[in-house]
């Protein structure tokens, strides 16, 4: 009996060494992370073998795990550049990013978990100054924001495809210019609108003028043709064809048709 404590004792103190040595090496990775292991004595990051997926693992309580979400995420940013005559300009762009999970090793080891800050959004400042400042403040109010969406998203993707990172896609969400030119921009685009509603106007009427014009020279030259295909000849059969059909109606009647070789009246009829 009095041998049980001393040989318990030993016993617990291994039990508890061992709960805290399971919790030291235990983790955990949530949905839509991965993990980066760090062998304390055996090289540093592990970059040749896969990240750590969802899930639970035990790792050498020596090493450590650097946990990175691997979803999809935006960071939104207002930025202050210029347009190509000088203007100050603010654009208003959101990014889509995620870093390349299969390189996620390199990715920590050598640039870090705030490769957002130092890789994504300097690269996209610097993409947004250099697209912005080749246009005007007109083309970047009208009709070019598609396009420096376009060219911004594909100068920055050059850079940071080679740092490990995925951008999927860049949004410009909204362009401010200085109120004064904006006005001014909204001046002459109504203009040019009421400009062009003028000439369509112009255009329409003159179509319809030549189609009035082409409608009555066709009827002119139908009535020219007709009148001189109606000798008095045609005429006279005519009246003497129309005339044997009244004739011969059941009807009395009589009809005078006009003078014969004689000079006297011919005169059909019957009682």
């Amino acid at each position: 009996m009095e041998k049980l404590p001393k040989i318990g004792l030993p016993i617990i103190v291994g039990i508890v060494l061992t709960i805290i040595i399971i919790a030291k090496s235990a983790v955990t990775i949530g949905s839509g992370e991965a993990g980066v292991l760090y062998k304390t004595f055996g090289g540093g990051v592990v970059t040749d073998e896969p990240p750590l997926g969802e899930g639970f693992h035990i790792v050498a309580p020596w090493n450590k795990v650097y946990i990175y979400e691997v979803r999809r995420q935006e960071i939104f940013e207002k930025m202050k550049v210029l347009s190509s005559n000088g203007l100050d300009i603010q654009l208003d762009a959101s990014a889509w990013y995620k870093p390349d999970e299969k390189n996620l090793g390199k990715l920590h080891q050598e640039i870090g978990d705030n490769y957002l800050n130092r890789i994504i959004l300097p690269t996209i400042r610097s993409a947004a100054r250099s697209v912005v400042g080749r246009y005007t403040p007109e083309q970047l109010y009208s009709s070019k924001r598609d396009a420096i969406q376009k060219e911004i998203f594909e100068e920055t993707k050059k850079i940071v495809d080679d740092q490990y990172i995925v951008l999927d896609e860049i949004l410009v969400r909204d362009v401010t210019l200085p109120p004064t030119i904006k006005e001014a921009i909204e001046r002459k685009l109504k203009q040019e609108q009421e400009s062009l509603e003028y000439e369509f106007r112009l255009v329409t009427a003159q179509k319809e003028a030549e189609r009035q014009r082409i409608e009555a020279q066709g009827k002119a030259d139908a009535n020219k043709i007709l009148s001189a295909s109606l000798t008095d000849k045609i005429l006279q059969d005519k009246g003497i064809e129309a005339t044997n059909k009244l004739a011969e109606s059941p009807n009395s009647k009589v009809v005078i048709i006009g003078s014969g070789e004689s000079g006297m009246p011919i005169i059909l009829g019957n009682q």
